[in-house]
């Protein structure tokens, strides 16, 4: 009897394994291929139209050379500061927050680095169970296999979500500050950065105290090391720059990014339109841009 559970457990097991493996996503067609939507922005859609209300979300893609350096270098300092050294998943601090989790007795957010929170938003749900983690540290491993560490910050900085129904940098910058992602400032790019990691409650449209915090340490730690190229400034020993960016210096953090015209709780569907990049747009039939300023 004990045996034969044994073995059923053991095919069970090799069916879940065999089913993981059929249905893995091919991420190497992301080295050229734009997505033109996520798991997390569906599972968004679903609770929007459960709950009766539009679907519609912004979301544009741009190339990495359209995103403000200011934002690129300003999520790696907040979310990741060994992302050019770790090969997709930071063990150190993984163990450090089960060591959190495990004190508190609960699940809580840390350890992810940004490839954990590409793989996630591209292919996974919001939930937490620990077979979600390891689905996600194998997925983590096949981006950085298959993937530069620019195109995945660029993937990154393209789908994560930036406040209510606004994903990607360049749908955040037309709707909050109404100019694109390319000529975002030092302030502008710290308040971006400083809600990811909860942007529904830190909402770049109406900056809590908190929000501020963030922002003004994100922009201490961009200006203490410098303008350099972001994995001059990650792979560095996280001193002072002899040479630093004259803009960056005289921009203290102050509370002066205050959004242009915060948008209403629930925007309407936008109209469709065409993107002024030459990159992917999504599926304009749900999911648009707001118009670029005149």
């Amino acid at each position: 009897m004990v045996k034969r559970l044994f073995l059923v457990l053991v095919l069970l097991l090799a069916a879940v394994l065999l089913w993981e493996w059929a249905t893995f996503p091919d991420t190497a067609a992301l080295a050229t291929e734009n997505p033109r939507t996520t798991a997390f922005m569906e599972e968004r859609k679903a609770e929007l139209r459960e709950a009766g209300k539009p679907d519609a979300l912004l979301y544009t893609f741009v190339r990495y050379e359209r995103i403000s350096p200011y934002l690129r270098r300003g999520v790696l300092v907040a979310e990741d500061n060994d992302f050019y050294q770790h090969g997709g998943v930071d063990v150190k601090a993984m163990k450090e927050a089960i060591q959190r989790d495990w004190e508190k007795r609960k699940v809580t957010r840390g350890g992810s680095t940004i490839t954990q929170q590409l793989a996630k938003n591209l292919y996974l749900s919001q939930s937490r169970n620990p077979l979600r983690k390891i689905k996600e540290y194998f997925l983590a491993r096949s981006l950085e296999r298959h993937l530069s560490k620019k195109r995945i910050l660029e993937l990154y900085l393209n789908v994560v979500e930036l406040g209510e129904r606004v994903y990607g940098a360049e749908a955040a910058s037309r709707l909050y500050f109404q100019r694109s992602a390319a000529a975002l400032t030092p302030q502008q790019a710290a308040l971006l950065a400083g809600c990811l990691p909860n942007p529904r409650v830190m909402s770049p449209a109406a900056p809590n105290k908190r929000l501020r915090w963030r922002q003004r340490m994100i922009l201490s730690r961009m200006r203490r090391w410098g303008y350099l190229m972001e994995e001059e400034t990650l792979t560095s020993d996280k001193k002072p720059a002899a040479k630093t960016d004259t803009a960056l210096q005289q921009t203290p953090p102050t509370d002066t990014a205050t959004p242009a015209t915060p948008p209403a709780p629930a925007p309407p569907t936008p109209e469709p339109t065409e993107s002024t990049d030459t990159t992917d747009t999504t599926d304009t039939s749900k999911t648009s841009a707001p118009p670029p300023p005149p």
